[in-house]
């Protein structure tokens, strides 16, 4: 009787969802999350209002994951301007936004599953499309690309810990430490090499030279005339000048918002 009564309420309502997902696509997480909690808590199931919700969450649902696969799509043909240097890829920048606002919506709710599976899809493209843009970008090396995206993706994971993504927060940490060290070995070499050898105590210790031994008193190659000898061969003007060059080549390379110069310097 209910049903021949109300017949309309059911597209009212999803004519009503759809006109706010048109309006922000982030709606339908929210309607996910509501809708869901209410169908989950009927009491009876088979009354006319639990039959109408249920039936609504499926299409909620349905558009729900439509969103996802967009944002999937999104992230997969991504455009990047290659006639400047590429910076934070727009995908890795959304995400702070998008994980964000998920976190709000999802937290502690009976949908937690529904964003989760979505997450481990998404990190898991992000990542495949960092390499992918970093190996065909035509004005910032490859080595920058990786460096400052997965840097970014670290800082926030590490922010947002969420405990499904602590493997991807591991991993991005590993990859922006390894195309750090691959972009100062690449491009910078070891500056004032004598200097970089006569402080190289680790490679010292490997030798089999206990770590107390290497001072100043044991080794000649540890010796105060040593480094006076050394220090001599680099003249101020020549270690600013060359300071001033590293300086230069990295600020050509780095972009402004993840600033890691001081980082790449102190690398060198």
């Amino acid at each position: 009787m209910m049903g021949d009564i109300f017949a309309c309420i059911e597209q009212e309502l999803i004519g009503f969802i759809q006109y706010h997902e048109r309006m922000d696509s982030i709606y339908s997480m929210a309607v996910l999350v509501r809708l869901g909690r209410h169908v989950m808590s009927a009491n009876d199931t088979g009354s006319f209002l639990s039959m109408t919700y249920g039936s609504a969450l499926v299409r909620v649902k349905r558009n729900y994951d439509k969103l996802m696969h967009a944002h999937l799509k999104s992230i997969q043909e991504v455009r990047i301007i290659k006639k400047s240097k590429c910076g934070i890829l727009p995908f890795v920048a959304n995400f702070e936004y998008f994980a964000k606002t998920a976190e709000q919506i999802f937290k502690e709710t009976e949908r937690r599953t529904d964003l989760d599976k979505w997450y481990l899809k998404l990190l898991t493209v992000m990542f495949e499309t960092i390499h992918s843009i970093a190996s065909e970008h035509p004005k910032t090396p490859a080595e920058v690309i990786r460096m400052e995206n997965f840097h970014h993706l670290y800082a926030l994971l590490s922010q947002l810990k969420i405990g499904i993504l602590d493997q991807f927060r591991k991993d991005a940490k590993q990859k922006y430490s390894e195309a750090l060290s691959a972009y100062v070995t690449r491009y910078f070499g070891r500056p004032l090499e004598k200097l970089n050898l006569f402080f190289e105590v680790e490679a010292k210790v490997s030798q089999g030279i206990k770590e107390s031994e290497v001072g100043y008193q044991v080794e000649v190659a540890f010796s105060k005339q040593e480094l006076r000898k050394v220090t001599k061969e680099y003249h101020g003007r020549e270690v600013k000048k060359g300071f001033d060059h590293l300086y230069k080549k990295v600020e050509k390379h780095l972009s402004e918002e993840e600033n890691l110069l001081q980082v790449i310097i102190i690398n060198c």
